[in-house]
């Protein structure tokens, strides 16, 4: 089996695990006692919404395998992973496309593999998922999670087990158990410590001159355009805003050639269980929606996911996909706003560096050895890749008040 045989040689722990195949399966209450207060991903509602709608399944090559740990009793739900076994890497953006095609030349098979994380979900969460509390042994139940992602890997002859989108813990303790650590980055909003901002004209005072002048006119093209701009709920949206949401997401796919991952069943099913997690940002002109985000909420954070328009708007993508969601933020004392994958154009709209973790453990010894030589050289790059970037924000050095905000920045100007 090579290097990852200490995945299944962990010590015998006085808990059970099990296998689910779907969500359902599963109490509602104890998973989601296990999600978190700021992760609507991890949610019960949000894996179930997946699953009834076909987004996950067999015509997706996204099996779950929920991994779920109870109690000596068998009855209190203390642990699980979110496990799919795939027959791809569709929608994983933390990508192993190239480890894949190398496996291929050289006949090692690379699926099925096992993926821990969200489907279609670039968004951080504990991928390892434990209940709180003082009487939960959260080493013991951590190695029974370990365990049973190691069984299921052997069952399923799963070619690697993908840790993706996890903590930077969960990633460090992944790496004592023979998974090869790997950096990734995204760009973040995070409110102000301490003292949260009042207002998105308070957030802007933190900004250099040129780059508050250059937000304004942004958000005045977009203005311009003289359309009605809206930030609802699900559950204030009616049947036509529903409907251009879900016309907007296939629109987004035709316009960069992407692969539609959910299914038109899954706007239906998210409208009755997921509402309340919802967040949209709506362009209409007329009564008719021309443009839009899907987003969602939960606690003190929000994520952007999808965007979609029906037209060419110039500046309409950064009004609706960050500005009125920082202000929404910011509004709701947010402390963090994640607005998706990849795209270095957020930064001078106030989203910073962030990294990101995940942990892969690959059976065969050569592949296996190649990954972690990869990792480690793009760790390297990652890190300095970030370090340029941040000195690149567009947020004034702190004491600078020959920048700080003046009637020099009157818009009108």
């Amino acid at each position: 089996m090579g290097p990852g045989i200490r995945l299944l040689i962990l010590p015998v722990i006085p808990t059970n695990h099990q296998i689910a195949e779907h969500i359902d399966d599963v109490d509602a209450s104890s998973w989601d006692r296990l999600a978190g207060d700021d992760d609507p991903f991890l949610e019960h509602a949000f894996l179930a919404a997946l699953e009834a709608s076909g987004s996950v399944g067999a015509r997706a090559g996204c099996l779950p395998r929920f991994v779920l740990v109870r109690d000596r009793g068998g009855e209190r739900l203390v642990g699980a992973v979110p496990l799919y076994l795939k027959s791809n890497s569709n929608g994983e953006f933390i990508f192993d496309w190239g480890w894949a095609n190398a496996a291929h030349r050289a006949g090692v098979r690379y699926y099925p593999k096992l993926v821990a994380a969200i489907p279609f979900t670039p968004v951080t969460g504990r991928r390892l998922m434990v209940l709180p509390g003082p009487d939960v042994d959260v080493g013991a139940v951590t190695a029974a999670l370990l365990r049973g992602i190691g069984e299921v890997a052997e069952a399923e002859r799963a070619s690697s087990v993908h840790v993706l989108f996890c903590t930077d813990e969960e990633k460090q303790l992944l790496a004592a158990h023979a998974y090869a650590p790997r950096l990734s980055l995204q760009f973040h909003w995070h409110n102000r410590a301490g003292r949260p901002f009042e207002s998105f004209d308070d957030y802007l005072t933190t900004f250099r001159s040129r780059n508050r002048k250059q937000v304004r006119k942004e958000r005045q093209t977009a203005a311009a355009h003289g359309l009605r701009f809206r930030t609802a709920t699900g559950s204030e949206l009616d049947d036509r805003d529903w409907r251009a949401l879900r016309e907007l997401y296939h629109a987004n796919i035709e316009r960069h050639g992407g692969i539609p991952y959910l299914t038109d069943r899954f706007f239906d099913v998210a409208r009755d269980t997921l509402a309340h997690r919802v967040v949209a940002t709506l362009a209409y002109r007329g009564d008719d929606v021309v443009a839009g985000t899907i987003n969602f909420e939960k606690g003190a954070h929000i994520y952007g996911r999808y965007w979609g328009c029906l037209d060419d708007f110039q500046m309409l993508h950064f009004e609706l996909c960050y500005y009125r969601l920082i202000e929404r933020a910011i509004e709701r004392r947010c402390t963090l706003f994640e607005a998706g994958a990849q795209g270095e154009h957020k930064l001078k709209r106030g989203l910073a560096p962030a990294f990101t973790h995940s942990a892969h453990w690959i059976r065969h010894e050569g592949l296996a050895s190649a990954v972690r030589d990869f990792v480690e050289r793009e760790a390297v790059a990652v890190a300095e890749q970030a370090a340029d970037y941040a000195r690149h924000t567009p947020f004034r050095a702190a004491g600078d008040a020959n920048d700080a905000a003046s009637d020099d920045d009157d818009p009108a100007r």
